[in-house]
């Protein structure tokens, strides 16, 4: 019996380990996880984007940091989910709070999940080609890495019930193993 695989790590996976195929995936983990970082820090410190986008391309993607190397991130994909829930805020924001619970606005939200969730909400906005489950899977995995088990579980109840709402027919076909 062989043994089970481990999840893959957010960051800081060998770059021998991974194949040509999962290379690209990983490169997107990354890019997910810096942009929900950058959103964070914009949040709460008001670092403009120009800076935010410099900041982490030459330093925390692909870079070192704290004795640790992080994957390279696919930068295109950062740079557009980052610019993108800045851009499509007004429109997002008012989604996400569609699905919270009653009385609980995003802007009540705790920072880092407030970051999480613009940043799925967009991808199942604006991003269609990426299925909706690999959407909520993947922040689903970032929120894990800055949140405890009950905000992650929140997570994916509210992207789970916003991708049901925006992309109902992917929800339509079983999911594919």
């Amino acid at each position: 019996m062989k043994p089970r695989r481990q999840p893959l790590p957010l960051y800081g996976l060998p770059e021998r380990a991974v194949s040509k195929g999962m290379a690209k995936l990983v490169q997107r983990s990354a890019a997910r996880l810096a942009a929900v970082q950058a959103l964070y820090q914009m949040d709460i410190a008001g670092t403009p984007l120009p800076d935010i986008l410099t900041e982490y391309e030459s330093h925390w993607m692909g870079g070192d940091v704290d004795g640790q190397k992080r994957s390279e991130a696919e930068r295109a994909f950062f740079r557009d989910n980052v610019s993108g829930v800045l851009r499509e805020q007004r429109t997002i924001d008012p989604v996400v709070d569609d699905v919270l619970a009653q009385g609980w606005p995003l802007r009540r939200v705790e920072t880092v999940l407030r970051a999480v969730l613009r940043a799925g909400a967009y991808e199942l906005m604006h991003r269609p080609e990426v299925p909706a489950r690999v959407v909520v899977n993947e922040y689903v995995n970032v929120a894990g890495a800055f949140l405890d088990r009950e905000e992650t579980g929140m997570v994916n109840a509210v992207l789970d019930g916003l991708a049901r709402r925006l992309r109902a027919d992917e929800f339509l076909r079983p999911a594919v193993d």
